[in-house]
Formats: C-alpha cells, sequence, structure tokens
C-alpha cells in the first residue's frame, strides 16, 4: 500500500482536513471519513507520511468499535466507504481507511483518561501533587499505576493550536451536568474494559482519549477513532517498570528525532529520514497486530 499524504476525491464535497484525517458529505445523515497517513507532531503536520498508518488506525478502530459497541454505541454506519465514491482512483484512495459515519454533533471536550502517571500528567505532578486539578497521593513516581483511572478532560484545539486541559467543572459548564458525568461515566467504562483486554495481549494502555457526538435525540455516540496508536499511549508490558517511560507503539522514534533535531517546533517542519519512518510504521503494525491477533 503506498502512503497517502491527502486525499482527493472529486466526487464528494470535501468539508475539513485535519491532522489526520478528511471530512467530506456523504449525504445529509452521512459523512466519509478518510484516514491518512499523515502525521503531527508538537502540533505540526509533517511532510512525510508514515506508510500504511491510516490503514491500522482504521482496523485498530474498527476492532475497538465492535469490541465496545456494549457499553456506547458508536458512528459506525455500516456502509462499505468503496460504494460511496466513483471510480477506481477515488476507490483505491479510501480501500482499508475509510469510514461512513453516521453525521453526528461533536461534543466541545475531548475526553481524556489517564491510567498510569506519565506525560503532562506526571510534569503536572512533580510541579502541583496534583493531575488536572485531582490531588493524588504523595510519593507517586514516574510511570506509576494510578490509584483508579482518571478523567481529565480538554478542549478542542484547531490545527497549530494546543488542546488545554480543563477541570470537570468547567466540563459541566461547556456540557451540562448530566452529560458530563455520561461522558466521564463512558470515557471510564471504556477505559477500563479497554485495558483490561489489552493486558491479557501484553500492551499496558497507559492513557487514551475518546471523542463523542450526540444525535437529533440526545443519544450519546463513540466518534472519530477509538484507542488507536495515534490516540492512546500503548506500552510493551514486558518492557514496563516504574520509575521512566517506557517505548511506547507510536510515533515516540518521530519525536525523538525531531527533539534532537535543531527544529524549533514551528512550521515548517523538517523532512524525516526514511529510517525513522519505517521505525515508525513498524511500531503501529506491531501494535495493530498484537491487539487482534487471535
Amino acid at each position: 500500500m503506498s502512503a497517502l499524504h491527502e486525499s482527493h476525491l472529486t466526487s464528494l464535497p470535501l468539508l475539513h482536513r485535519g491532522k489526520v484525517r478528511d471530512l467530506y458529505e456523504v449525504d445529509a445523515q452521512h459523512l466519509l471519513i478518510v484516514q491518512t497517513d499523515r502525521l503531527s507532531a508538537f502540533d505540526v503536520i509533517l511532510p512525510d507520511p508514515i506508510p500504511g498508518k491510516g490503514a491500522v488506525l482504521t482496523t485498530v478502530s474498527n476492532f475497538w468499535f465492535h469490541k465496545l459497541q456494549h457499553i456506547i454505541p458508536n458512528h459506525l454506519s455500516g456502509i462499505d466507504p468503496e460504494s460511496v465514491v466513483k471510480g477506481a482512483d477515488e476507490q483505491a484512495q479510501v480501500r482499508g481507511r475509510a469510514f461512513v459515519t453516521k453525521k453526528l454533533k461533536p461534543l466541545p471536550i475531548e475526553a481524556i483518561v489517564r491510567g498510569y502517571l506519565v506525560g503532562s500528567g506526571w510534569k503536572d505532578y512533580q510541579r502541583t501533587g496534583a493531575v488536572c486539578g485531582i490531588a493524588l497521593p504523595v510519593g507517586l513516581r514516574e510511570a506509576e499505576k494510578l490509584p483508579e483511572p482518571l478523567f481529565t478532560p480538554s478542549t478542542k484545539a484547531a490545527v497549530g493550536d494546543h488542546d488545554e486541559n480543563i477541570s470537570f467543572a468547567q466540563a459541566v459548564e461547556l456540557l451540562g451536568d448530566v452529560r458530563a458525568k455520561q461522558v466521564r461515566e463512558a470515557t471510564l467504562a471504556l477505559y477500563v474494559a479497554a485495558a483490561d483486554y489489552a493486558a491479557t495481549k501484553g500492551i499496558i494502555i497507559a492513557d487514551t482519549k475518546f471523542e463523542f457526538g450526540v444525535d437529533e435525540a440526545g443519544t450519546l455516540y463513540l466518534i472519530d477513532e477509538a484507542l488507536t496508536p495515534d490516540s492512546s499511549r500503548f506500552w510493551p508490558a514486558d518492557q514496563y517498570q516504574v520509575g521512566s517511560n517506557p517505548p511506547s507503539f507510536d510515533k515516540q522514534f518521530v519525536r525523538d528525532w525531531l527533539e534532537s533535531s535543531a527544529w524549533n517546533k514551528q512550521a515548517p517542519a523538517p523532512r524525516i529520514p526514511p529510517e525513522i519512518l519505517q521505525k515508525t510504521a513498524d511500531k503501529y503494525a506491531e501494535a495493530l497486530q498484537r491487539l487482534t491477533a487471535p
């Protein structure tokens, strides 16, 4: 499969290009979401795609959507993406890397759940003894499993901007009390079920983020992608130890290379060496293989 940095479908109206996904309108009730091979780091879209990444994200998301649908319905329509575009070229662009989804109203937050003390949460804890305002016991170490998973929502930023963590009280202001509690409960239930399953495959899900939408009747749906290496921090269980940040099944190779370069983390980003792209593609593929192996 050749890398797809950007889709070009003329048979459907383009609605939006995000960091990874291109959105098209199918009809009044449905969207086509194409998962490209684009990669962003430090909120900048990189010039070089990761071959096969979009297909991995699609397959992993489909796997989780099916596995977790007993907890909350999702946005999948069941319509074949190849059936809504025209011509062999457009079908090739969506094959294995797209969803046709119900058209829903996205909620204005990202629902982040943290099971381990790492990343920005670790930095926050070192500074304040809390994560996103949630007080934690004294003496926790980096990468330590938290006493219980934390729901730490954030705002949604435009491409190039940074998401901002918000308190649960601020989520209530944005969503209303009942909806905010519903989102928190769904987020925690999804995470616990997924983490328990992943543990049987030798993967620790340290944290992840979900997005939700509602239909005209107010029913809550899981949307976007679910529990992929892009939206989650996956650790190999056999390399995990408290006190250090384990290697993850994601774009860490790219991040590390960028950190070692002279790049100022402002667009445009530098070209990425082919061997770094390949190592990253291999990690995405390994995550897929581990999670979906019988």
